[in-house]
């Protein structure tokens, strides 16, 4: 089945993610807006969090995420899809950690960066399927920064659009459905970095963004700068009246977020002012669509 023209109370916009927490640092606001607007939104997990560290000093001491890293984090995620408005689920994968060192070891057996491609994908075909979204938002091809979950959460999203539509592949996954706009997220845009960095310093803050900027063309050798994008903006949607909605979501994730921390840097009443908006690249469409664009549905409603 092909998407047809919907009516405006029927969008759905399904947002793939790596990690429970990646939802809430990139597109959270946009989600957030449309949700508000009556879109059904979901997000798809793919993996279960498992091996992330604890980025939050204030709870390095905390027992559950030591006996249960997965289990805290699934508590974590149902409170920002709450705050969000959204829907979630869980695409069932393990994480696959971080690799650290030199020379880098290997993933862990099992986990979701080294799956078969068709394997890793089919759960995601099966959602999209069951869900029927009109756009689908990921990752670029660099997984918006060099992580193995996240360019693994790119390839899956890409096949998923791709592959969704043909009833002749991935039998058993559910009637075809085919999705009409594939995005992939700004979050890191080194715009919206710039005009931030300069706001702070004509206002007389400090800028934690200086040495992000000055290092930003050399990703480190274990990947922890994303090099910037290689897709233009081509939309961006004005989202400022939900950025407390997008910070109290990353606050949810208490064990990977510092409230005190980088993401928090500039108030969000300092980024309505200068930068409104989420960024995104339309990267196929399948209706008639012209960019520069202002909506993720522009050409579906």
């Amino acid at each position: 089945m092909t998407a047809s023209t919907p009516s405006p109370d029927s969008l759905r916009l399904l947002a793939v993610h790596a990690h429970p927490d990646d939802e809430s640092s990139k597109g959270a606001a946009t989600m957030a807006m449309y949700a508000a607007a009556g879109v059904d939104v979901m997000v798809a997990t793919c993996t279960d969090g498992s091996r992330g560290d604890i980025q939050n000093p204030a709870v390095e001491g905390a027992p559950h995420p030591k006996r249960d890293m997965a289990g805290a984090r699934r508590l974590e995620m149902t409170q920002a899809a709450g705050i969000l408005g959204i829907r979630q689920r869980w695409l069932g994968f393990t994480d696959s950690g971080l690799p650290e060192g030199d020379p880098l070891p290997p993933l862990p057996a099992g986990s979701f960066a080294v799956q078969p491609l068709e394997r890793a994908a089919a759960p995601l075909v099966r959602l999209v399927r069951d869900f029927k979204p009109h756009v689908i938002i990921s990752y670029d091809e660099n997984g918006g920064y060099p992580h193995p979950d996240h360019i693994m959460a790119h390839k899956v999203a890409v096949e998923a659009f791709a592959a969704a539509g043909d009833p002749a592949r991935y039998p058993g996954t559910g009637p075809a459905w085919e999705p009409s706009k594939l995005y992939y997220d700004r979050a890191f845009n080194p715009e919206r970095f710039r005009a931030l960095h300069f706001a702070l310093e004509e206002a007389g803050l400090r800028s934690p963004y200086a040495e992000r900027l000055a290092a930003w063309l050399e990703a480190d050798a274990e990947g922890h700068t994303p090099p910037p994008g290689t897709h233009p903006t081509t939309t961006q949607i004005d989202c400022g009246d939900y950025f407390e909605a997008r910070d109290d979501a990353l606050r949810a994730h208490s064990t990977q977020v510092d409230p005190l921390g980088f993401f928090f840097a500039v108030s969000a009443e300092m980024q309505r002012r200068v930068w409104p908006w989420e960024d995104y690249s339309l990267i196929e469409s399948r209706v008639p669509s012209t960019v520069p664009e202002k909506d993720l549905f522009a050409g579906l409603r």
